[in-house]
């Protein structure tokens, strides 16, 4: 991929979006990371990870419970500790990665509305020019004469050819 200068706008990404200023860190490792977040988004939020979650708290809080005491190493009775602080730093780190994700759908979507807008103004530009070129078309076609208009004129002509030839035989 091409490196992008920072005046060059770019028509693939979210306005707004500029390179990190850490240096070697720039829109694609950016947009890398908005990837991730957006795949942790959905993933999160997936019956197959609710379950697997399940099925991991199940099994601490079972084996802490009823598992060989010498090797539990997180106590029932202090309400699972452990356990309690392991599920609020995930908690803690997927809820600004759902935001993360969501503020790139955000901007992707203003993007979206924005190109709609526009094709919509478009349409309605090359809608109102043919409209104005049908108008134009039929005032030139009122000013075109007509197949029945010329017969009539090329009839009285004859008429008029006819009877000048009369006249100037008589």
């Amino acid at each position: 991929m091409a490196k992008i200068r920072r005046n060059d706008v770019r028509l693939d990404a979210p306005k707004g979006l500029r390179p990190s200023m850490l240096p070697g860190r720039g829109r694609e490792s950016s947009d890398r990371f908005g990837r991730f977040t957006e795949w942790v988004a959905r993933a999160m939020g997936t019956p197959g990870f609710l379950a697997g979650l399940t099925v991991f708290c199940l099994a601490w809080i079972a084996y802490n419970t009823w598992g060989p005491e010498d090797f539990r190493f997180d106590s029932a009775a202090l309400g699972f500790t452990a356990l309690t602080l392991i599920l609020s730093l995930q908690a803690s780190y997927a809820a600004p990665l759902i935001l993360l994700a969501q503020n790139r759908q955000d901007d992707r979507d203003r993007v979206q509305i924005e190109q709609d807008r526009q094709r919509a103004e478009r349409n309605l530009n090359d809608t109102e020019y043919l409209a104005r070129e049908v108008v134009a078309l039929r005032l030139a076609m009122k000013d075109m004469a007509s197949k029945d208009f010329i017969r009539q004129e090329l009839r009285s002509l004859l008429e008029e050819l006819e009877k000048d030839k009369d006249d100037a035989r008589n």
